[in-house]
């Protein structure tokens, strides 16, 4: 069966020769340095994915003694009881029975908090990767909201406070289609952190980013597409 599984090193290929595409079209403009953060964080997503997938043996062994010490615990205090001399009246009972079931309760809870301590420590890494990625999928967005496709169509009077908008009609429609691949591209490097690390936290947080990656590109293929509605460039 082919592996259908996401490639790191072929997202930060692909990151890179995005980021050479971009220089070369607009050298020294603020998308590509924002595309070379996004190369950047794709090094390190590569670094990240891979340490959130390999166990953290040391963690595990802890947890394991840990673990150990509470059933030997628990088993040594089992065998320590004895059988009670007379009867037990029902309100005894009624304590005994509750002093037992919160210990389970309390021995329960801790095993558990036990348990998911490693998959805790990895959830708190993989999100604060992925909130970065939503940071960088609206900065994307902010150097789009000014690239206006109406500007060229009927260009106004040049103001001290309005940005840049030198851009031709290709030039235009360059730019947006870099900035909806480097959206597209964060949502991948969002998926990277999921690939092999089985938890429902940061799959939402991953979904999360996706739908606005996927929202932003969908404002930003609005423009395409009123820059391909007026036809080929005049000469």
């Amino acid at each position: 069966m082919p592996d259908l599984s996401l490639d790191a090193d072929s997202v930060a290929r692909t990151v890179a020769l995005l980021r050479r595409r971009i220089d070369e079209r607009f050298p020294d403009s603020g998308l590509g340095r924002v595309c070379r953060e996004l190369d950047r964080i794709t090094g390190q997503t590569r670094e990240r994915a891979a340490w959130i997938a390999t166990p953290i043996l040391g963690l595990r062994v802890g947890v394991g003694a840990l673990l150990a010490v509470i059933a030997a615990g628990l088993a040594g205090t089992v065998l320590s009881l004895h059988r009670p001399n007379q009867p037990l009246e029902v309100f005894q009972f009624v304590q005994l029975l509750e002093s037992g079931i919160n210990d389970v309760v309390l021995v329960g809870a801790g095993a558990f908090f036990l348990l998911t301590l490693e998959t805790r420590v990895k959830r708190r890494r993989a999100l604060a990767a992925i909130r970065e990625l939503r940071a960088i999928a609206h900065i994307i967005d902010m150097h789009q909201l000014t690239k206006d496709p109406e500007w060229i169509v009927t260009p106004g009077r040049e103001s001290a406070l309005l940005p840049d908008r030198a851009l031709t009609r290709f030039e235009l429609s360059r730019y947006l289609d870099y900035c909806s691949e480097m959206l597209s591209i964060t949502g991948k490097i969002a998926a990277l952190y999921i690939q092999d690390f089985d938890d429902d936290v940061a799959l939402s947080a991953v979904n999360e980013v996706e739908n606005l990656t996927t929202g932003l590109s969908r404002k930003i293929w609005q423009k395409l597409m009123i820059v391909y509605a007026m036809g080929p460039e005049s000469p």
